[in-house]
């Protein structure tokens, strides 16, 4: 998994070089007559914004990858709620509450090809969410799903070669079935095993001491 981490001033040091070269143009226009000015000049235009917003897609697309910003959209609420469920059925509320994911970029984990992170068509999907997002009507959470089925890849990244669960008797019910949910052919989500995720519409019917709250030592 990727984890790209830069400090802000490696941004702010380019931003501050890029000014100081442009004012230093307007103030002095002439410069740009020698070889060495358009250098200046080229770089405080072109090379140094470039460079800044390279950088600060970086330091974005790591951002974009933890739990607190994928929860900052009112929207999501009701997905981080589910992480705390104190019932180990929900697949997420297990994981996060049992540290089986990082708590900090627990939803990214288990969808790391979605948006931004995905393919191309993934890509212009997460435009689309930002368009609704600002522009157009959001959903109601109850309506939020999938574009495609939960693909088993994104449990085996995990999950494939641990001893608990290749020699699982639960993934051996079959003589190919380990086979099959390792090809995707048989969904890990789909199949009466671990089918209760996020299940948001079900969160109504729990009280709030039927919620976990991790305790600070």
């Amino acid at each position: 998994m990727p984890e790209p981490s830069l400090p802000t001033a490696i941004i702010v040091i380019p931003i501050v070089l890029a000014m100081l070269m442009v004012c230093l143009v307007m103030i002095k226009p002439s410069i740009l007559k020698d070889g060495g000015g358009q250098i200046v000049g080229f770089c405080a235009l072109f090379l140094l914004p470039i460079s800044v917003g390279l950088m600060g897609g970086l330091i974005q697309s790591d951002q974009a990858q933890t739990t607190e910003y994928c929860l900052s959209c009112h929207i999501m609420d009701d997905w981080g709620k589910s992480l705390h469920v104190d019932d180990n059925e929900f697949v997420p509320a297990d994981h996060f509450q049992n540290y089986l994911v990082p708590q900090d970029r627990s939803c990214y984990v288990c969808h790391s090809d979605q948006v931004w992170y995905g393919g191309i068509t993934a890509k212009i999907r997460g435009l689309k969410h930002v368009y609704v997002q600002y522009i157009g009507d959001t959903p109601e959470p109850k309506d939020i799903k999938l574009y495609d089925p939960y693909h088993n890849r994104e449990c085996l990244q995990c999950h494939q070669g641990a001893r608990s669960y290749e020699e699982s008797r639960h993934h051996r019910k079959e003589a190919d079935m380990l086979t099959r949910i390792n090809t995707n052919v048989l969904s890990c989500m789909e199949s009466k095993c671990h089918d209760i995720q996020h299940n948001i519409e079900e969160l109504d019917d729990y009280e709030p001491d039927e919620f976990w709250q991790e305790t600070t030592n």
